[in-house]
């Protein structure tokens, strides 16, 4: 070799950069609908403004724009910093950012138009499912060819993670999306009826199970003992913590269609795998916060470890939350109210957003050869904002899902009901106005976080650091 292989940061710099500004657009179009809420007129009457074409791409652009972006960032750092190896092909990691860029765009052009399967997360029609498909294989192939040509002998539990998390999401993209096109913007889904339902919320949960989850533990794996400066707590309960997590969570996806026309003992099924999939949440919550002893003096100094240490307290929470939803009793007061949406903020913001933000905040002094961020007060600010931001957010949603749950069921003597639907949507007024609060105040720990990230990056080269020649 004429001169020492390096590490390829490009398509990890791209990524980073790409995940703080679509973590801006869906959380700024969240804003949005959140507004449309409490001020309906705010979809001036504009068809592809209203509520309902703008909840997908905000689902969309947050998930698959935002927390894809800091996946594949993350996953592409990993990979080659845990295998002591370039990237398996730089030519195929480039199309993987090119294409998913494309796929966003795209998502961001037919959404709004009205252009939909109407499968939640899965709403992109199927030309755009194919590019996906497409894309992702591509991944695939750069990621575990990166683990094949390692040069340690050890596959560390990081990418364990990652590599799970690939394999799922092709395979629940895949069958979910498995439809007959009429037209080029229109297809119908191969599924009937509750069987559809069935196959939408086993891909539905999934997304959430190995998208929003097993890939961010990924993260977890990683960049909680590099911050620390410690190895991780367990490494025997990070290995059964995976196995477990893996085996359970694919079949908790029937707790969605609570009381609908899927079969009872599929409900209860459901149920019951959501309730033991508290077990392994929960030991990756304690592995990561217990990777922490000895050290917990550095929260004090070190607010990129706040990210990270208060993103695992949100994941035990919404984990807990998760499976008490499931119950049936619980459900039948939770079930279509605004608690749902509580829940899904304690893990979409709380753990996915705080943890992304804290790798991301980790990565790019590193890509680009600083020290440390431009400013740590700055993100010792974006860290208070947030966290305050979140806890408005769920406990507004929380207090509103029960009152809506309550006033649903609750009957006269008469056996008539006691409430309109008008008169739960008033009382509904004063806590979505707190919850777009809460909305503002994450979004604004963004733009603080793009302000932050630009600042460290003026003027400064990107790096190349060599790979140890040693392995």
């Amino acid at each position: 070799m004429d001169s020492q292989e390096t590490y390829n940061y490009k398509v990890v710099r791209q990524f980073a950069i790409m995940t703080v500004i679509w973590g801006i657009v869906g959380m700024l179009v969240g804003v949005i609908i959140a507004a449309q809420l409490v001020w309906p007129a705010l979809n001036f009457d504009i068809p592809w403004l209203t509520y309902s074409r703008l909840r997908p791409l905000h689902t969309n652009a947050v998930i698959f724009a935002f927390g894809g972006s800091a996946l594949f960032a993350t996953s592409y750092y990993v990979v080659q910093r845990t295998s002591q190896t370039r990237l398996f092909s730089d030519g195929l990691a480039a199309f993987t950012f090119w294409g998913w860029q494309l796929i966003i765009v795209l998502a961001a052009v037919t959404l709004p138009l009205g252009i939909t399967t109407s499968k939640e997360y899965a709403e992109l029609e199927w030309p755009i499912d194919l590019l996906i498909a497409v894309v992702w294989i591509s991944y695939a192939v750069v990621f575990f060819g990166t683990i094949m040509k390692r040069r340690v002998k050890h596959i560390y539990v990081a990418n364990w993670f990652y590599g799970a998390f690939i394999l799922t999401i092709a395979l629940l993209h895949v069958v979910n999306s498995a439809e007959i096109p009429v037209s080029l913007t229109k297809s119908y889904s191969l599924y009937p009826g509750a069987i559809d339902a069935m196959v939408q919320w086993w891909y539905g949960h999934n997304a959430v199970g190995f998208f929003l989850t097993a890939g961010f533990l990924g993260m977890m794996y990683y960049f909680v003992p590099k911050q620390v400066g410690r190895p991780v707590y367990s490494y025997r309960l990070s290995v059964v913590h995976f196995w477990a997590l893996i085996s359970i969570y694919m079949w908790a996806g029937p707790h969605h269609l609570h009381y609908t026309a899927l079969p009872n003992w599929t409900q209860s099924l459901g149920m019951a795998f959501s309730l033991l999939l508290l077990a392994p949440s929960w030991g990756g919550m304690i592995n990561g916060i217990m990777t922490m002893s000895g050290a917990w003096h550095k929260l004090r100094t070190d607010p990129i470890l706040k990210f990270l240490i208060v993103s695992l307290s949100f994941y035990g929470m919404s984990t807990f939350e998760g499976p008490m939803m499931s119950i049936k009793t619980v459900n039948a007061l939770s079930h279509y109210t605004d608690w749902t949406v509580g829940h899904v903020h304690s893990g979409a913001l709380g753990w996915v957003a705080m943890v992304s933000i804290g790798s991301i905040y980790f990565l790019v002094p590193r890509l680009f050869g600083r020290e440390q961020m431009y400013s740590i007060k700055l993100v010792d600010v974006h860290f208070w904002v947030a966290t305050i931001g979140v806890v408005l957010y769920i406990v507004s949603m929380w207090i509103a899902g029960v009152m809506q749950g309550l006033m649903w069921r609750a009957v006269n003597d008469d056996g008539t009901l006691t409430y309109s639907f008008v008169e739960t949507l008033e009382r509904m007024y004063p806590y979505l106005t707190i919850r777009w609060v809460g909305g503002v105040l994450f979004l604004t720990g963004m733009l603080i976080m793009a302000y932050n990230v630009f600042k460290t990056i003026a003027g400064q080269k990107p790096v190349e650091a060599p790979v140890p020649q040693s392995a």
